[in-house]
């Protein structure tokens, strides 16, 4: 995602209703995405801590919000320091502002950049709540949110994408997010679990997704708000480079999804439809850094590669013991690193740069800008999430009692539950036990774990 230069588009001093009024859209469509992954992260988890899985993403969007008013627009997007930050008096509070002032070097007000980049603010915490499930009090998460995006995410997004910021600066190409959103929600979920341990039960006790269709219902909505994410990135239409983000969005979803799909056959014997939407998110993470740099044919390869991999990953957390509930490290940390590496290989330096990578004849140097991007944010996000965390789990505590967790959170935190069956009534054989349904890669992997 450019700052404030753009490469092939040409600097109009104009405000331009079209392109403003599309990234009103693409605004409002990336703001759906949050409401999206709650149904997403929400039907994944027992139906005792539905309620709860929601309300971390929900709160992401008041609390960040108002961060992102006060000074965190200013950290990620004001004048540069030392390469490491920004900072402008004018944009704190949003009060310095002209109404019809431009972002630099582009058609659309100052004011429709920040609320599109709010959008990213807000979404990037709310991922890391998925690894978190059923055991994380709503006080502590609220308050990590806070410092979180003030400590990680306004510096990250000031490196990846503010103009002056050491990794924009190096060439590191990030279209919408892979190294900013994805990596660094991935990074940081895997060190606040570190922190503050697995949840009760973890490879003993069934821990399947209580409703398959909010998971499903969550995913469609996701991949819809994706075209506004990916496509809304280039903040305008003036060059056909936002259509191209937009083909290879839809087609690298399509292709990681397939690929999740056969694998999941091949290794587990079915097709499931958690394995579809796992799949599918799979894609649309892979393909948001390197969609407007690769062809078609290459995003149906980075679709295809972050498919296989990613749902290999999910099964890693057995193996080594980590409890991430929902597989944001699987899918948004090992996604990010996949698309973002690839970015080496197979852009074809004429969409959104000249910029090739090892497939088109531009040798290594792209590949080794891309590490040094995935693993300078991983590192940072990692290390700072997790003293974050550890701060807050040895003063408040970031853990719900054990017998509350138990329970469930949703009635302890939230003095309410998902469902109401009180009214439902039925004969003695309406209340017999179903066996709910399995989650076949997860039950596959922890079982050969044990064995």
């Amino acid at each position: 995602m450019p700052p404030g230069i753009s490469t092939l588009a040409a600097d109009a001093p104009e405000l331009s209703a079209a392109n403003t009024g599309f990234m009103l859209i693409c605004s409002a469509l990336v703001m759906l995405m949050t409401p999206a992954l709650a149904f997403f992260y929400g039907g994944m988890v027992r139906v005792k801590s539905t309620l709860n899985m929601l309300m971390m993403s929900f709160i992401s969007l008041g609390i960040v919000t108002i961060l992102w008013v006060l000074y965190g627009f200013s950290l990620a997007f004001g004048t540069d320091s030392g390469s490491l930050i920004g900072w402008s008096a004018d944009y704190v509070g949003l009060s310095g502002i002209g109404v019809t002032e431009l972002w630099d070097g582009y058609t659309i007000p100052v004011y429709v950049f920040a609320v599109f980049q709010l959008m990213f603010a807000v979404l990037t915490p709310a991922l890391i709540s998925g690894a978190l499930a059923d055991r994380v009090k709503f006080t502590a998460w609220a308050l990590f949110i806070a410092l979180w995006v003030t400590v990680v995410y306004f510096p990250v997004a000031h490196w990846v994408w503010g103009s002056g910021g050491w990794l924009f600066e190096m060439g590191v190409i990030d279209f919408a997010g892979g190294t900013a959103v994805h990596i660094n929600a991935g990074a940081a979920a895997l060190g606040v679990i570190l922190v503050i341990g697995k949840r009760v039960g973890f490879k003993k006790d069934p821990m399947r997704p209580h409703s398959l269709p909010l998971v499903m219902l969550g995913a469609g909505l996701l991949w819809f708000g994706w075209f506004g994410f990916n496509a809304g990135s280039w903040l305008g239409n003036d060059d056909g480079v936002g259509a191209v983000m937009f083909v290879n969005t839809q087609v690298a979803t399509a292709a990681a999804m397939l690929a999740w799909l056969i694998y999941e056959k091949i290794r587990h014997g079915a097709f499931t439809t958690l394995g579809a939407a796992s799949g599918a998110v799979a894609g649309l993470v892979a393909i948001t850094p390197a969609g407007g740099s690769v062809s078609p044919l290459g995003a149906i390869a980075v679709g295809a590669v972050a498919g296989v991999v990613c749902a290999m990953a999910v099964g890693l957390k057995y193996k080594f013991g980590y409890d991430d509930s929902l597989d944001v490290v699987g899918v948004h940390l090992v996604g990010g690193i996949i698309g973002s590496l690839l970015v080496g290989f197979f852009a074809t330096g004429g969409v959104q740069s000249d910029a090739a990578g090892l497939f088109y004849g531009g040798g290594l140097e792209q590949l080794g800008k891309q590490a040094i991007g995935v693993f300078a944010v991983l590192a940072y996000s990692l290390v700072a999430s997790a003293l974050l965390a550890l701060v807050l789990h040895k003063t408040i505590g970031m853990r719900v009692d054990e017998d509350d967790e138990i329970s469930g959170v949703d009635q302890v935190e939230h003095a309410e539950t998902a469902y109401d069956f009180s009214g439902a009534g039925g004969g003695a054989a309406s209340r017999k036990a179903v066996p709910a349904p399995v989650d076949t890669v997860a039950a596959a992997e922890s079982k050969k774990v044990d064995a």
